[in-house]
């Protein structure tokens, strides 16, 4: 059966597959305009951050700065309520800042949810804050950031119901600007919690660790001996991080240590985030995946995915490496938009055009280990022949002999002239691989959808014809930033439906709402 096309490129996919949609099995309105829930009612913040995972019994949602549980029918439990309300009792700056970008994750090895927020706001200066740390082959090792952490396990704090809120008036009552405090000089802050069980609802042990470098775009990753989270010193600085936190520490509640990586003139660094229960070999460093090019420098071209080994020794921290980069030949690729914080993505109605995040791979590099052999997809947008966006993905091979990386296929999913862009890949038990995106262009209003290929099928081609998760009913307006990041999560209970949630737009809204959707592939 014929599967859809490629340009003569070899890479770009330039018709839609011919096998039928992924089946869409559940599918509701996340945080987003509008949504009250038991304990409070969402307050919109722009780029939208979308996390998300899934449990046995549960769905938890993170967008930015609030946070809300559901039951896996849409019902909302628990929220809307500030993400730092995990960090209530603790101190320090994870209790005080709740500024944004903070990620959820399952860890299918544990059962257990870990929430990572990062803290942008410089504390007060302190003795015990970290000096600068600059590129290295040597880890550095945070400190903690309050005593005698965890302490116990703290319940999650739930808030009194709060009622529905009657419309009011604008208040249009002129206001003075408050005077600026004065900057700190202290460190930032790196905040975990990781629940004692899997009941999202129960108790958490929560954990502070002080960085001096600016902590943005973390993207946490589970791997058998830590939770690895990448970071970013700034828009405007070429330099990265990687850090991990002893997994085996914190899910016992002991005191635990992080360690962190500084890489100066290198993309978005994206961790491989574990999905499924098989493991990699028993002390397998994790794969830290990069795209080519430097925004910075204007260039906006490349034909290689970089990547590192990060081998973490948590007795003995002057032992951890990270080994790299190895350039993987791929297909040249573009990116989209010429990278982040521009616009090029159409929208009906408007003059205002929305972000592509082109210059990065995206929420999640994925690892599967299926039958022994071991997987890792990335994606990232990228331009296309037809003119619009396009969802650039590929598969690489782990070698068993020197856990190199060796490309097995890769494509660049564009079937027509419209954008596809800021996707976030799945793989399944059987291999079947699915990636959830945005989807927009005039005369099509910014939605969500989804594509996939199953393990047997030719190398290259997305065979599943696109699903589609959200139409888009109204332009953004309010801002060019669009998501910045969207997310896949694997089920645990069957580890093979694939949950995905992006962002939409309700007619005659003025900010977004999301939608949550699950996905099954296996047959």
């Amino acid at each position: 059966m014929r599967q859809g096309s490629l340009s003569p490129g070899g890479v770009e996919q330039t018709q839609q597959g011919n096998r039928p949609p992924a089946a869409l099995v559940t599918s509701f309105d996340g945080l987003g305009v509008g949504l009250q829930g038991p304990h409070g009612r969402w307050e919109a913040r722009n780029p939208s951050d979308n996390s998300l995972a899934v449990g046995r019994d549960y769905v938890f949602q993170i967008v930015n700065t609030r946070m809300a549980i559901f039951r896996k029918n849409g019902e909302i439990v628990y929220g809307p309520v500030p993400t730092n309300t995990l960090f209530k009792g603790l101190g320090g700056a994870c209790e005080a800042h709740n500024n944004g970008d903070a990620v959820v994750r399952y860890d299918q090895l544990a059962d257990r949810w870990l929430i990572v927020m990062p803290v942008f706001t410089r504390s007060r200066e302190r003795p015990d804050q970290p000096p600068a740390w600059k590129a290295s082959d040597r880890a550095y090792i945070s400190p903690p950031g309050v005593p005698d952490q965890p302490g116990p396990p703290a319940p999650l704090f739930v808030p009194p119901p709060v009622p529905p809120a009657p419309p009011a008036p604008p208040d249009t009552t002129p206001r003075a600007r408050p005077p600026r405090p004065p900057e700190e000089k202290g460190p930032f802050s790196m905040c975990y919690a990781i629940s004692t069980g899997p009941d999202p609802l129960g108790s958490y042990y929560r954990y502070e660790f002080l960085r001096p470098l600016f902590p943005d775009y973390p993207r946490p990753a589970v791997w058998p001996d830590g939770y690895y989270v990448p970071t970013s010193t700034g828009d405007d600085v070429i330099q990265k991080h990687t850090c991990a936190v002893d997994r085996g520490h914190m899910l016992l509640g002991e005191p635990a240590t992080e360690q962190c990586m500084i890489v100066d003139g290198v993309n978005f660094l994206n961790n491989a985030d574990l999905d499924g229960k098989a493991l990699p070999p028993a002390g397998a460093p994790n794969v830290v995946l990069a795209a080519g090019g430097t925004q910075l420098h204007g260039i906006f071209n490349d034909d290689g995915i970089y990547a590192w080994r990060f081998s973490v020794d948590w007795s003995d921290p002057a032992n951890s490496r990270l080994t790299g980069p190895e350039k993987i030949a791929v297909a040249p690729y573009h990116y989209l938009c010429d990278g982040q914080l521009t616009t090029c993505v159409r929208q009906p109605g408007t003059d205002q055009h929305l972000d592509a995040q082109g210059d990065k791979l995206m929420a999640r590099v994925v690892y599967r280990n299926v039958s022994g052999r071991e997987s890792i997809v990335a994606v990232h947008s990228v331009a296309t022949a037809a003119g619009g966006g396009g969802v650039r993905w590929y598969e690489f091979s782990i070698a068993p002999s020197d856990r190199s990386l060796r490309l097995r296929q890769q494509g660049t999913y564009a079937p027509d002239g419209f954008y596809r862009w800021m996707g976030s890949p799945a793989i399944d038990s059987q291999g079947n691989i699915g990636i959830g995106y945005s989807f927009g262009g005039t005369p099509n209003f910014a939605g969500q959808r989804f594509a996939a290929r199953l393990a047997g099928d030719p190398l290259g081609v997305l065979t599943l014809h696109e699903a589609v998760l959200a139409e888009g009913q109204a332009p953004q307006i309010n801002t060019m930033r669009w998501e910045d990041y969207s997310q896949t999560a694997v089920d645990p209970t069957d580890d093979c439906t694939i949950w995905y949630v992006g962002d939409y737009l309700k007619k005659d809204a003025t900010t977004y709402s999301t939608r949550i959707g699950a996905f099954r592939l296996c047959r």
